[in-house]
């Protein structure tokens, strides 16, 4: 069987990888102990630019660390926006009485406990912009 230079092209990027059988191996290197200027630009060209594709040894767990940090995180997003969202909701609190089938007093609630309505400003700004700082710092850049 005549193999040609495209055939051994074709397969050099299984080979490189380690993924080929054992008869691709054994028909890629006797193509190449033939070929001397194709087994030296290999290993000039491929095998360099594979090296530096290969990944950096990282520690076993980190992906595992990177899931439970973006859990908890995601968990603290999720606490401070529905606490935004009350006391958001806290201070649109309105009383109204009626008497004789019509309204005759609306006031919000912030007029009677007006020092409430103040560490509920603060603490809904603080909810806020915990939960917009939290959802920037998990988006993904593109």
């Amino acid at each position: 069987m005549n193999v040609t230079r495209e055939v051994v092209m074709d397969l050099l990027p299984v080979y490189l990888s380690g993924e080929g059988s054992p008869d691709t191996r054994a028909l890629v290197e006797a193509f190449l102990a033939q070929d001397a200027e194709l087994a030296q630009s290999i290993r000039n060209r491929w095998l360099e630019n594979m090296a530096k594709a290969l990944p950096s040894s990282l520690p076993p767990d980190l992906e595992l660390k990177a899931f439970r940090r973006t859990r908890r995180l995601l968990a603290w997003q999720k606490w401070s926006m529905g606490l935004g969202m009350f006391l958001t909701a806290l201070l649109a609190s309105s009383q109204f009485t009626i008497a004789g089938g019509r309204i005759t007093d609306f006031h919000f609630l912030a007029r009677d406990y007006p020092a409430a309505f103040a560490v509920a400003v603060a603490l809904g700004l603080a909810c806020w912009i915990v939960y917009f700082s939290l959802r920037r710092r998990l988006r993904t850049s593109v």
